[in-house]
């Protein structure tokens, strides 16, 4: 089993740390941590420290002796999964299983056919949530860099960010359709690799009609159809096995 992993501001060099807060709060009253276990403290952007519990004290506060720090490079190829905005908490469940899989980013996007709109103060909620998903996910899945969660983009947006792509897909859940398969795809062993899940009621041919403009082909992932909720998980453990990531 590895060490429990607790957020902070900057990774502490080596000596004593108090951490204390909320990440305090489920190290002593949650997890119940006591002197000579062992924690990972990281920044959530591939910083991180091996630490030894030294004491915890009231409810909230866990003293840890910090033994040397580490950095994660950023892993390559860079995956990045364009999220249409499923219907109610079904994209909680998407960004919770896509960070567990590995995912480096995830970019929230209105589809023309999606149910769900993000307005307002709702739309601000949303997002708060599916980026503290990301962090808890993080965090329980022992990873040190948590995906990025990037502000609600339109289809014109999201066209614009597959120019920096090294390769793009839109998947795509019509079998007969002249698509290739993903599962036989050429891919980049580094550099940046985004994929595209539409919304329940799939991508608009005009919407294809722009991705593909900008770079973007239509793959199938197999012969049955996914919710748009498992898509991208799929879709991403595939890509993660196929580059090596996973090796």
């Amino acid at each position: 089993m590895t060490a429990p992993v607790f957020v902070v501001d900057a990774v502490p060099g080596t000596g004593t740390f108090v951490l204390e807060g909320p990440e305090g709060r489920h190290a002593v009253s949650v997890k119940r941590l006591q002197g000579g276990e062992d924690v990972v403290l990281t920044d959530g952007r591939g910083r991180w420290a091996d630490c030894v519990v030294l004491t915890a004290e009231g409810k909230d506060r866990l003293t840890v002796q910090v033994s040397r720090d580490h950095e994660d490079p950023q892993e390559e190829p860079r995956v990045t999964v364009v999220q249409a905005l499923p219907k109610g908490d079904r994209g909680e469940v998407a960004v919770e299983t896509m960070t567990e899989t590995g995912v480096d980013a995830v970019v929230p996007w209105a589809a023309s056919r999606c149910i769900t709109q993000w307005k307002g103060d709702r739309g601000l909620k949303a997002l708060a949530k599916w980026r503290s998903t990301a962090r808890e996910a993080g965090k329980q899945s022992r990873r040190t860099r948590f995906p990025e969660v990037s502000e609600l983009m339109t289809t014109k947006q999201v066209a614009a960010l597959l120019a920096d792509a090294d390769f793009a897909a839109v998947l795509h859940e019509d079998r007969d359709h002249p698509s290739g398969a993903l599962a036989t795809a050429e891919l980049p062993a580094k550099g940046s690799i985004v994929l595209i899940v539409g919304p329940e009621g799939g991508v608009s041919p005009q919407e294809l009609a722009v991705f593909e403009e900008a770079g973007a082909r239509p793959y199938r992932l197999g012969r049955s159809v996914l919710r748009t909720s498992t898509a991208g998980t799929a879709a991403a453990a595939l890509v993660l096995g196929r580059t090596g990531r996973w090796s």
